[in-house]
């Protein structure tokens, strides 16, 4: 039953009856969307939702931001509807230059931009290569040094380069660590010689040529952004552009959105178009230190360190910025198999053989997580649909996208705009950072007969 986890979940959980969040508005009224693949508003009651249980979710996140959650973004797409869009918080609590608090917080706004983070790897590089898939440019079951022919050698374990296919990256089986400090001289160490680095070409070079297997091909996947780093690439060779660029021009700009970008302050955004992120910089308050560290907020810059330092804010794995109004088309396409308007970038097969489990474990598919037919992968809740796929970026972003539900949930966080210590950031503590309390109480204020 869908409500089995209520009475947990809504423990506690009495706050005042005056919202702090704000509603948007991206997408004109419409009933219904029955002939156009476009997105409209919608009442909640009308596509299933009971408004007092949907309420809770108001009522959760604003408890949180009142405990000291820093802001959030929240979208809720039902039927090709938008149910509901909200924002709360703050996206700057902290003062740019000294870190201290802010006597005035800066709010989330409905166009404030959310650094992404792992959220890159789907709706920037597995868009694109699912775009080239369907195009014939690229066959996944190809070896990476058809595409990069650089990418060769074998390492001092005798695994070797040659044998990685483009499947193993999307796949996460390559046999990556999950992530080489590339920028730290001390941590990158570990795995080899010369393998430090904070400039993009070199970057790229050692990612081709030098940088070792932390284990063998093949069995269950080990998430590592190397992956998404070499599909980055992967897609700049095939389509001789940047891979920022190549989204933009043949994904973004085709399907109207407005608010999208890598490197925001190199794209006419001010600091304060962005939710910022950690407040001491890369330091984890202090704690670590390497040449070039950042040290006061993080804003309108990519947080991830790999990406920021050492490929100049445009990568594979981490680097994209983007709104809720954005947000809603990217995944209302995945939800309408590739097609969007009078775009179409995929067909409904390609994006059936992305989003299949693999074999091995299936929280996994084709670069997408999967909520696994056990709900085994924890940020999905107790509720979705074993056919829902998303991701999670560590910023404190979540996507999921359930198409047994006709359901899609982004919820755009800032988690880590909070104080650090003990090794922990606190808005990694709260409900709304956890994901899936906040995931379970939209699937429950979904009436019955609307999730059967």
């Amino acid at each position: 039953m869908i409500s089995k986890y209520l009475p947990l979940l809504l423990s506690g959980l009495f706050v005042s009856s005056a919202m702090a969040e704000n509603q948007c508005n991206f997408f004109a009224t419409g009933d219904s969307v029955a002939k156009s693949t476009l997105l409209a508003q919608g009442n909640p009651e009308s596509f299933g939702f009971d408004p007092k249980k949907l309420a809770l979710v108001d009522q959760q996140i604003n408890q949180d931001v009142k405990n000291g959650f820093p802001g959030a973004a929240l979208l809720i797409i039902k039927d090709g509807h938008v149910i509901k869009q909200s924002v709360y918080g703050s996206a700057l609590k902290y003062d740019l230059k000294t870190g201290k608090p802010l006597t005035k917080p800066v709010p989330v706004q409905c166009n404030t931009l959310f650094d992404l983070a792992s959220n890159t790897k789907m709706y920037a590089t597995n868009y694109a290569v699912m775009h080239l898939v369907a195009e014939s440019k690229l066959d996944i079951d190809k070896p990476v040094s058809f595409y990069l022919p650089e990418y060769k050698g074998c390492d001092k374990n005798g695994q070797c380069r040659e044998t990685r296919t483009v499947r193993d990256l999307l796949t996460h089986s390559a046999g990556y660590t999950p992530s080489p400090q590339f920028y730290n001289p001390q941590t990158i160490a570990q795995y080899g010689d010369n393998l430090y680095s904070q400039n993009r070409l070199t970057t790229e070079s050692i990612i081709l040529s030098r940088l070792p297997f932390e284990r063998a091909r093949g069995g269950k996947p080990v998430y590592s952004d190397v992956d998404f780093m070499l599909l980055g690439m992967i897609v700049e060779t095939i389509t001789k552009q940047s891979l920022d660029q190549y989204v933009m021009q043949n994904i973004y700009q085709p399907l109207g959105l407005k608010s999208i970008t890598f490197n925001p302050l190199l794209n006419d955004y001010g600091y304060r178009s962005c939710a910022a992120t950690e407040v001491d910089g890369n330091t984890r308050g202090g704690s670590i230190n390497f040449p070039n560290i950042r040290t006061t907020p993080i804003e309108c810059q990519v947080h991830d360190e790999n990406s920021y330092y050492s490929m100049g804010g445009v990568s594979g794995h981490a680097g994209l910025f983007a709104d809720l109004g954005d947000m809603a088309v990217l995944v209302q396409l995945a939800l309408n198999n590739g097609s969007y308007n009078d775009v179409t970038l995929w067909t409904p097969a390609v994006e059936a053989q992305f989003i299949a489990p693999i074999a091995s474990d299936d929280t996994y598919g084709l670069g997408w997580r999967r909520a696994g037919a056990k709900s085994n992968y924890a940020p999905f809740g107790h509720y979705a649909s074993s056919q829902a796929f998303g991701h999670t970026g560590w910023t404190g972003t979540i996507t999921l996208i359930d198409p047994k539900y006709d359901l899609a949930i982004v919820l755009l966080t800032n988690k880590k705009h909070s104080q650090y210590k003990d090794g922990k950031f606190a808005g990694d503590g709260f409900a709304t950072g956890n994901y899936k309390q906040i995931v379970d109480l939209i699937y429950q204020s979904l009436n019955v007969e609307s999730i059967k």
